[in-house]
């Protein structure tokens, strides 16, 4: 993924679950060093809807404390929900902190059932410019993720599109 980025100099931004940072902060690290932005996305992939307010916000501080043993103290601390679940309730307590960051548009790549060849062309069909898009760099996604990614930047390139970092 990082390499297809660079290629297209091309920059993201990383919504990282905290235990996949504590698993693996080379890769993290590697996310860092080649300027993209990182985010907040809970701890452990908890979905706001049905869950303790408390908790929540809890799990959230835990993933950005090891985003920030990374990265230092940042001014602007994103966070994207997990699965876009949230509660009013819990935007409430994190917005004073966190800007809080949604999509335009999910290209479905988590779907291991979706072909990829369709995941592509939805996308290429739908995206417009300034729309936030998002992909998974998860083992699940992986297949489409590895089809999908180069060929989506080469188009969106093609089209006079740049990529970059919230």
């Amino acid at each position: 993924m990082l390499d297809q980025l660079s290629k297209y100099e091309a920059k993201a931004s990383f919504f990282c679950v905290g235990e996949n940072i504590e698993k693996h902060p080379k890769e993290f690290n590697q996310v860092i060093k080649q300027g993209h932005a990182v985010g907040n996305h809970t701890f452990n992939h908890v979905v706001g809807w049905g869950t303790d307010d408390k908790y929540y916000a809890e799990n959230v501080e835990k993933c950005q404390f090891e985003i920030e043993k990374h990265t230092g103290k940042r001014n602007k601390k994103l966070f994207r929900p997990p699965h876009g679940r949230i509660k009013r309730s819990q935007i409430k307590t994190l917005k004073e902190e966190y800007e809080i960051i949604m999509w335009t548009y999910l290209t479905g790549d988590f779907d291991s059932k979706l072909n990829s060849d369709i995941c592509l062309s939805k996308a290429k069909e739908r995206i417009t410019k300034g729309d936030v898009v998002i992909f998974h760099d998860s083992l699940k996604a992986y297949k489409n993720l590895k089809y999908t990614l180069p060929r989506f930047l080469k188009y969106f390139s093609e089209q006079g599109f740049h990529f970059k970092s919230l």
